[in-house]
């Protein structure tokens, strides 16, 4: 408004001075026509101004509305961000307090995980600890049965019973328990004499056997390295005396040329020995070869019985292979006999079949004959009609 008013003042003014001047230069007065025209211009000046006004007032109103437009969109505008953000807010609350959520039950499972784990691995710990302490209890009552068992082989009689137990056991793991087919235990001789065990093992090698024997005391002295020298050396002559006398003991009572074989088997309990005997005693090895009596241990002696026992085996699946052999050859015999008999019956059928041939021919002819004859039958009646 101000700036319409400064125009239009300005305009007056340029009008005004613009008057003057002319006048002045011409020298003459202003006349009545000229003050028309200037009231005119003056008047159409206000009424611009006017019109300015109200094009003025019009703009400020169409202002004013369009401000109040703007404002009341950006109030709506303002509360539907404002709103979108609040639900954003929310929707982001939830999904942070789902997440811290999921986060903590991790957490939990990892901590219960880790704590079941830590107890799973201490209770492990106990149950090994227990079983070192019921290990470490073993050991000492070992140790005790150990000594018990030292104090028991120092008797003879003792530890003629623990070799005949300790060869019970092989010859029953390897064969099974209570089989007479196979094995006997305390067989007695037609001699009298009684022996541990008795193989019956098939031919060349017949029925062997099998004798417990455990030379310790004098064994025991030789390997002693806190005894004298020469107490070694005694004990180490009659050791091999001991041996000798053994087998020639299992040779003179157990071989037998009737009910055994030609040769027997000295059981030694312990390792020990029979490495001793191997190893150092070569002789004692030689003789008991020319008495034919063979030293084996717990461990040579599993894998003797395991080899017989394979033999054992493969002669019965020999016998049982020679009777389905000689089933096989009764079979083609059979067979034989069936296909001369088959082949009779072929020939008899084949006989059989030429004649029904035959009279199926000759009947198909006597039929022929029998048709041709009512024909002429029928020719004649045919004719006699005609001639009537």
């Amino acid at each position: 408004m101000v700036l319409i008013q400064i125009l239009v003042t300005v305009n007056i003014i340029l009008v005004c001075w613009l008057l003057v001047q002319n006048k002045l230069g011409k020298g003459k007065s202003v006349n009545k026509a000229e003050t028309e025209a200037l009231k005119e211009y003056l008047t159409e000046q206000r009424r611009m101004e006017e019109r300015l006004q109200q094009s003025h007032y019009q703009l400020m109103g169409v202002l004013g509305e369009n401000n109040e437009r703007v404002l009341e969109r950006y109030g709506q505008f303002e509360r539907i961000i404002g709103e979108q953000l609040l639900q954003h807010g929310h929707l982001l609350s939830d999904q942070m307090e789902k997440r811290l959520n999921q986060i903590e039950n991790r957490v939990s499972e990892r901590l219960d995980q880790s704590f079941e784990r830590a107890n799973e691995t201490f209770q492990n710990i106990l149950v090994r600890l227990a079983k070192i302490d019921e290990a470490q209890r073993k050991i000492e009552s070992l140790s005790g049965d150990i000594v018990s068992l030292q104090h028991l082989l120092s008797d003879k009689k003792s530890r003629g019973t623990f070799g005949e137990v300790q060869l019970y056991q092989i010859i029953s793991a390897v064969f099974g328990e209570k089989n007479d087919q196979v094995y006997k235990m305390q067989h007695q001789l037609s001699n009298g004499m009684i022996v541990d065990a008795m193989l019956f093992a098939p031919q060349p090698l017949g029925n062997l056997p099998i004798d417990s024997k455990f030379p310790l005391e004098n064994y025991q002295r030789m390997m002693d390295r806190e005894l004298d020298e020469s107490v070694r050396d005694s004990a180490k002559r009659q050791f091999k005396i001991d041996i000798k006398k053994h087998i020639d003991d299992i040779a003179d009572k157990y071989i037998a040329a009737e009910e055994s074989s030609d040769q027997a088997v000295m059981f030694l309990p312990a390792e020990a020995i029979f490495a001793e005997i191997n190893a150092y005693h070569p002789d004692l090895v030689a003789f008991s070869q020319t008495r034919r009596v063979w030293l084996v241990s717990p461990t040579t002696f599993m894998s003797t019985l395991t080899t017989i026992q394979v033999i054992l085996n493969n002669l019965e699946r020999d016998r049982h292979a020679l009777v389905i052999q000689q089933e096989l050859n009764k079979l083609g015999e059979e067979f034989k006999r069936y296909k001369g008999r088959w082949d009779k019956l072929s020939r008899h059928i084949e006989t059989v079949s030429k004649d029904v041939k035959d009279i199926h021919i000759t009947t198909e002819k006597i039929g022929n004959r029998f048709e041709s004859i009512s024909n002429v039958e029928l020719d004649f009646m045919d004719k006699n009609e005609e001639l009537k």
